[in-house]
């Protein structure tokens, strides 16, 4: 058996392995013991749904197997040319056919990031650049609202500091719907802009930046935090410029006392949903450094995004003079800026899916 057979072989084992999982599953979301246990059966429905398209898919890949197969058995014994030209030309199509289907199935196969479904919570910073940094934050917050929006995605500011002139010093919001994580993750980082600021009266253009980290929302199931773990302070919510905006004692700081993470919400009004919304917060940030090696802080997991927000580092640049974006991380370039601020970043993200998506199959290769 040559290289190739063996290799057609193990994708095909693996195949066969997620159909027989998928009977598996299918049958067991009709058992009343599952039925009765909601946190299962969502596990197990989700599961399904998964593996779908996979199956029939896989299905389909066998089905032109063995027509292909029948048509080349009947090619060998006919003996009518334009017989044998419709017969050469159908077995030529299903191959084809084969081939796209087969590439599909090997991306199906890439292991999948246990997060991808879940729902995501973004910070955004203004790094350098003074007020254009944090107008430039608000402008990335504009573009993830409106992509999200475009997705039917739903949004929820969780913490904000703005500025008087309309950006913001630091934005933190969640991202709600189906693979927004998936999508959304590519973003994480420093994001550079180039642009002539609205103040600078010489025309000069400024470079300013700001940082994007993406985490995961972990859900009340997935951390459980001990209350006696958090320390809860209260104080007055301010405004831009720092002026008082109530005299209640509404803003809400908690700190997380074994690891000292910290995480402030004044956006409400009530101090019992800001202390809501800060715990969103601050239970996807532990999960997310729990995910890490063990010997990493939450600090460094979010400076493995977002670095120190220096010029120097960055992801992805965005100049306004010559209205093009181009990602350093996989040399891409658009010449539609406005268009990707607009939220239409499916261009990007579909060029870093692709890239990822190769570096894993080369590695599933590798390790055969």
């Amino acid at each position: 058996m040559s290289t190739f057979d063996v290799e057609v072989n193990g994708f095909l084992d693996k195949l066969e392995l997620l159909a027989k999982r998928y009977e598996t599953v299918s049958a067991l979301l009709e058992d009343p013991e599952v039925f009765s246990d909601p946190h299962r059966y969502k596990d197990l429905a989700k599961e399904k749904a998964r593996l779908e398209d996979v199956v029939t898919r896989y299905k389909r890949y066998l089905e032109i197997a063995s027509q292909i197969e029948s048509s080349k058995e009947v090619l060998e014994k006919e003996t009518d040319e334009e017989m044998r030209i419709l017969f050469e030309e159908e077995i030529q199509n299903l191959t084809e056919e084969q081939k796209r289907i087969e590439e599909q199935l090997r991306l199906d196969l890439i292991p999948k990031d246990p997060n991808d479904d879940k729902n995501v919570i973004i910070e955004i910073r203004a790094g350098t650049g003074g007020d254009e940094a944090a107008l430039f934050a608000g402008d990335l917050f504009r573009m993830y609202g409106m992509y999200a929006e475009g997705k039917g995605w739903k949004t929820e500011i969780l913490s904000s500091n703005p500025t008087d002139l309309g950006g913001f010093k630091e934005v933190i919001f969640a991202v709600e719907g189906e693979g927004a994580y998936s999508r959304l993750k590519y973003e994480g980082g420093v994001h550079r802009v180039q642009r002539v600021p609205s103040t600078e009266s010489s025309g000069r253009i400024h470079t300013s930046t700001a940082t994007v980290a993406v985490i995961p929302e972990a859900e009340e199931v997935d951390l459980v935090i001990d209350p006696k773990e958090i320390r809860i302070d209260t104080f007055c919510a301010s405004g831009h410029g720092g002026q008082g905006v109530n005299t209640t004692y509404s803003a809400v700081r908690l700190t997380h006392l074994p690891t000292g993470i910290q995480v402030s919400c004044q956006d409400e009004r009530s101090q019992i949903q800001n202390r809501e919304k800060a715990m969103r917060v601050l239970r996807s940030r532990l999960k997310a450094m729990m995910e890490q090696e063990q010997s990493q802080e939450i600090t460094e997991f979010r400076r493995s995004q977002v670095g120190t927000g220096e010029r120097s580092e960055k992801i992805r640049t965005y100049n306004f003079p010559q209205n093009r974006i181009t990602d350093h991380r996989v040399g891409y370039t658009t010449h539609r800026l406005p268009q990707v601020l607009d939220g239409d970043l499916d261009e990007i993200i579909d060029e870093l899916v692709k890239n990822e998506q190769s570096e894993r199959l080369e590695a599933m290769a590798v390790r055969g």
